[in-house]
């Protein structure tokens, strides 16, 4: 049975059914990493028995890319050259070695971590992408079979080598038919810029992050922006239900949201009922308390321990995820046992900056991407503390620190001038510790309460 077949039929398995796809897809991702990843090697000493997921050593992102070279099962990839390959833009998309998809975290939790995907982890992450998302039009196959008349536009950063950017020109250049169908518009334009991008070409659906849907939902709510999608699609942040019914009131549509990350790039997608199920039969979830310990079904863990069953070629076993994530106890109504979870997502504010009436909205994605791309500083928080005024903190100390914030006060003065917001005010402070939400979940941006 193929990858897309065996997705498709598992959609609608029974738990039993999935349990065994999970506990198999297991056994052969272990012993793979501890046969072929000189990193896991030294869990075969003294073995007496099939390694279990509870034998292996809990990881996180720092300690793995310190290790890459002896991380990855092919001897052939090394941090450095991927390094370069990652730096230039003209690479997005294209393979590298002329195999491996390799894309780079945002760097939200530090400095960013270099992915690697064979064609078998990819042949899955595509098979949940098509097969796994509820279909919200199902008649238009009836006139548009190829589905060429979609129209999707992706808003998001199209600079870097980031999950989605990849995938999507990844599967523009392998399908020129697609090709066709698919754009990008980049949200670090000015909103203006935006609207007039998307009323050129437009889309029947728009895949963008839940902030950005709420931006696009004030525009056509003020009638700058005509064109209204027929499907809106996010993730990468929290989907409040107050957000999600924003939306879906201003472009008279439905919105669907999903949940991946770079370690997996689709680890769930909610179901017709607006349930977010885990594709538990290729990736493993552990909410876990700040021991390290397994929490109960319906008890939100500190962290998240991910094991990804598809990407044999640089093993994630145990890996400290850093969301937290709730395992729902009760089954969906929906009828699939796939489990169903709940995730305390990205929770940062949109800026508005400027007058009353008059000022800019700036999305935190945007500022993110140009704090990490051109300043090169991972470790921050955004503060607004007025109107016209911001607060750029960084928990780090000594010279590095300051001249990674000067850097950082520059660009961001360069690029808030950009968006319209004029002249702001930005103060600098090291050794700042970051302020942390009620779920003590890190916030990047945080908006003016004034």
């Amino acid at each position: 049975m193929t990858v897309a077949a065996d997705v498709a039929v598992a959609s609608r398995a029974s738990g039993e059914d999935l349990a065994r796809r999970t506990a198999g897809r297991l056994a052969e991702l272990l012993e793979a990493a501890i046969h072929r990843s000189p990193l896991y090697r030294p869990c075969l000493q003294g073995r007496t028995r099939a390694p279990r997921l509870a034998d292996m050593p809990v990881v996180r992102k720092a300690d793995l890319m310190r290790s890459f070279d002896t991380w990855c099962c092919d001897p052939g990839l090394r941090l450095e050259p991927l390094r370069r390959f990652v730096a230039d833009p003209g690479n997005i998309g294209r393979p590298f070695l002329d195999r491996y998809t390799v894309w780079e975290s945002s760097g939200s939790s530090g400095e960013p971590a270099v992915f690697v995907q064979d064609p078998s982890a990819m042949a899955v992450y595509d098979a949940l992408e098509a097969f796994r998302k509820p279909d919200l039009r199902p008649m238009r196959w009836s006139y548009d079979p190829l589905g060429l008349g979609e129209r999707i536009v992706f808003l998001g950063a199209l600079g870097g080598h980031f999950a989605s950017t990849v995938s999507i020109e990844r599967l523009r250049k392998l399908n020129p038919l697609l090709a066709m169908s698919i754009s990008s518009v980049s949200f670090l334009e000015p909103i203006e810029r935006i609207v007039a991008q998307l009323d050129a070409c437009r889309p029947r659906v728009i895949a963008t992050y839940p902030s950005a849907a709420v931006l696009l939902a004030g525009e056509l709510r003020a009638g700058r922006l005509r064109s209204a999608a027929k499907e809106i699609w996010t993730g990468g942040e929290t989907l409040t239900p107050a957000m999600r019914t924003y939306v879906q009131e201003a472009f008279g549509c439905p919105v669907v949201n999903s949940y991946g990350a770079s370690e997996f790039f689709s680890l769930a997608c909610e179901c017709a009922l607006g349930a977010l199920h885990l594709n538990s039969d290729w990736a493993i979830l552990e909410p876990v308390d700040r021991d390290g310990r397994s929490v109960a079904p319906g008890t939100p863990g500190t962290t998240t321990l991910l094991t990804n069953l598809a990407n044999h070629v640089q093993p994630l076993i145990r890996y400290d995820l850093g969301d937290r994530v709730t395992l729902r106890e009760s089954p969906c109504d929906c009828g699939s046992h796939l489990p169903v979870i709940e995730v305390a997502g990205r929770c940062d504010d949109t800026l508005r900056l400027g007058a009353a009436g008059r000022g800019v909205q700036v999305l935190p994605l945007a500022l993110s991407t140009v704090l990490e791309e051109e300043a090169g500083l991972f470790d921050f928080q955004l503060i607004q503390d007025g109107p016209r005024e911001l607060s750029l903190n960084t928990a780090a100390r000594g010279k590095a620190a300051t001249a990674a914030l000067q850097r950082g006060r520059a660009v961001l003065a360069t690029f808030l001038r950009e968006q319209g917001a004029g002249a702001v005010r930005i103060h600098c402070g090291s050794g700042h510790p970051p302020r942390r939400g009620r779920t003590g979940k890190l916030q990047r941006v945080i908006g003016w309460r004034g």
